[in-house]
């Protein structure tokens, strides 16, 4: 790593994962275009999610990083995101009424574009075409032009992320995300599953204690925290020209943040040491996340924590590990106790759904919801026995009755994943499926 650091250094790395852009002149037009255009979000809010992750690094609260696989410029829509956000915030009531413990809220909402792939290339028939990097990139359709990159859809990409951010403002800052209307939250299709059903329990109890505050003189009106709630966005930092082109100086600070999102994470694809994502993020003062595989070493582990937070600063880092249900027993516990070792603060998340991916008989890609809660619960287990605190959980999931992941108390099966397959990319939990999560992990706190 070079010591000296700014917003282009990246480009004296090597870079994976980097689409190969038909026309450069067009791709650096449409970067200095969007340098130019406003932040889409401010350095003083990662601050201050970086000071609600820190307490999460001290056992004071959970993190719930939650939202799509890959964003699609095709649903954007005020219903679409004010369900995602239903699913997020009934989630977050679900583990503090069982916990007691504040939860902090992060979306993979309003930036997740991109995605990495294995082959940069995919064949179909005998013919081979750039492989789908998703919307930010190129389209899904099977043709020449729909796999080419094309650089306006950065553009795109910021547009939406900017429309779903006033979206989401407005949704958690309005009275939408007011406790009165826990309720409402609870969408039909929900309300008839036995999570829903659980979760319906949990708003009775929260209705009569508001009631209850309200005749003791408090009421929403008069306290921020009934009325409105803090909702951060992130996405993975995958492609740096755009990142940079959303990098910007603070003016209180003096310190770069990039603007793009308040939580940029670094994927298991991308987290090489000498390469060009661990160089661009050790530089801004983003919360960072970083993917953690089967493969990951203790060596790996501190060095990461060495570059990416060398001041050991809590909440500036978390490790989000995405092990399998059938190998998180054999690589987890080293990893934590080497860190813990080392005295590095960290918070650490649970990605059970990228280790658990399998292909159907169908031929569509799913993961058993079995094999999810399993992971969740062996990295609750593993931490309780090692003596560190498991922070939280990072999920992909959606607020629609889609039909993608196997299992939950639905009991959904292989012959039903075609009925509502709708995923870009990569299968998520449904509404159901997200909030039955949501009790396990709470289970799983209040035995510890």
């Amino acid at each position: 790593m070079t010591s000296n650091w700014n917003p282009n250094s990246w480009t004296n790395f090597p870079a994976d994962q980097q689409p190969d852009w038909p026309d450069d002149n067009e791709l650096n037009a449409v970067l200095k275009e969007i340098s130019e255009l406003p932040p889409l979000v401010f350095a003083g809010e990662a601050r201050t999610l970086k000071s609600k992750l820190a307490r999460v690094c001290n056992g004071e609260a959970l993190l719930l990083q939650a939202g799509d696989c890959a964003e699609s410029f095709s649903s954007l829509s005020a219903n679409s995101i004010r369900d995602k956000l239903k699913v997020i915030l009934q989630m977050a009531v679900a583990l503090t009424y069982s916990t007691g413990l504040p939860v902090v809220k992060v979306g993979r909402i309003a930036g997740q574009f991109a995605k990495p792939r294995s082959s940069p290339t995919e064949t179909k028939d005998d013919v081979e075409l750039p492989s789908f990097r998703g919307h930010i990139v190129n389209d899904t359709d099977f043709n020449a032009g729909a796999r080419t990159a094309d650089p306006k859809r950065l553009l795109m990409a910021y547009n939406q992320s900017s429309a779903t951010l006033n979206l989401l403002r407005a949704f958690t800052r309005g009275g939408f995300a007011d406790l009165t209307q826990v309720h409402s939250w609870n969408q039909q299709f929900v309300a008839n599953s036995p999570a829903g059903a659980q979760y319906k329990e949990i708003a009775d109890g929260i209705t009569n204690a508001l009631a209850f505050m309200r005749a003791c003189g408090i009421t929403s009106e008069d306290h921020p925290a009934l009325h409105e709630v803090d909702f951060y966005t992130s996405h993975e930092a995958l492609l740096l020209g755009y990142e940079e082109a959303l990098t910007r100086n603070d003016s209180m600070s003096g310190d770069w943040y990039d603007c793009s999102a308040h939580m940029l994470w670094i994927g298991e694809r991308t987290r090489q040491l000498d390469g060009a994502h661990i160089e661009f993020l050790r530089g801004v003062e983003n919360p960072l996340g970083c993917k953690l595989g089967p493969t990951a070493t203790t060596e790996d582990a501190i060095k990461l924590c060495e570059i990416l937070n060398p001041k050991q600063i809590p909440g500036r880092l978390t490790f989000i590990t995405r092990m399998g249900a059938s190998v998180i027993d054999n690589k987890l516990p080293e990893l934590v106790g080497a860190v813990q070792d080392s005295d590095h603060p960290v918070v650490w998340a649970c990605d059970p759904m990228h280790g658990n991916t399998y292909t159907a008989e169908s031929g569509l890609k799913t993961r058993n919801f079995s094999d999810v809660v399993d992971e969740t619960k062996r990295f609750f287990h593993i931490h309780r026995s090692i003596g560190t605190w498991a922070g939280g959980i990072h999920v992909e999931l959606t607020g629609d009755n889609v039909t993608e992941c196997v299992g939950g108390a639905e009991n959904l099966s292989d012959d039903d994943l075609a009925l509502r397959y709708e995923t870009m990319c990569d299968p998520r939990l449904n509404a159901s499926q997200s909030l039955e999560l949501a009790f396990h992990v709470a289970e799983e706190l209040r035995s510890s």
